[in-house]
């Protein structure tokens, strides 16, 4: 189904039922990835699949060459600009069971981790990163900023991220 966001459009496939615990997922995408895409002032249209750690173990292996399941994977866009059609900036995936166990490990609630995970993921599909330090010093403070408007806390105040690992 659809997403609009203004700027932006997701695509949303559910792979995995479970995923509906979190209530209108939609609506969610819509709400986090339109305030992202405000706050970035990017447009463009995404897809989302809402999976389950298997499917992310094989996405993983596949595409990063690591033999484990996920929380979120993103697979930016390298096809061509149309003219006239909106830019396809690329792919997110998340996994359930992972992104769960984090949420709970964390003590967040999971609206806020999977708000957080959506908004990672879409930092990476307009080029940002944070596999060296200067990079993470960039887009964990985005990812803050865009939470913040959300009304969720920062995740690398406190807790597993605040040493830099981030979530890859």
């Amino acid at each position: 189904m659809p997403a609009e966001t203004g700027a932006l459009s997701a695509d949303l496939r559910i792979a995995d039922q479970r995923w509906e615990s979190l209530g209108d997922l939609d609506a969610l995408a819509a709400r986090v990835l339109g305030h992202a895409a405000s706050q970035m002032k990017s447009a463009g249209e995404i897809s989302i699949l809402m999976t389950n750690d298997a499917e992310m173990h094989a996405l993983n292996k596949q595409w990063r060459g690591f033999d484990k399941p996920t929380d979120v994977l993103s697979f930016p866009s390298d096809g061509p600009e149309i003219p006239g059609e909106p830019v396809h900036l690329g792919d997110i995936a998340l996994g359930y069971e992972t992104s769960l166990t984090d949420a709970e490990a964390m003590g967040r609630p999971f609206e806020a981790h999977v708000s957080h995970l959506l908004i990672h993921g879409f930092l990476h599909l307009l080029g940002y990163d944070h596999i060296e330090p200067e990079d993470a010093k960039v887009m964990e403070p985005l990812e803050a900023q865009i939470l913040a408007g959300l009304g969720w806390p920062d995740p690398y105040a406190t807790g597993p991220y605040a040493d830099g690992r981030g979530e890859d």
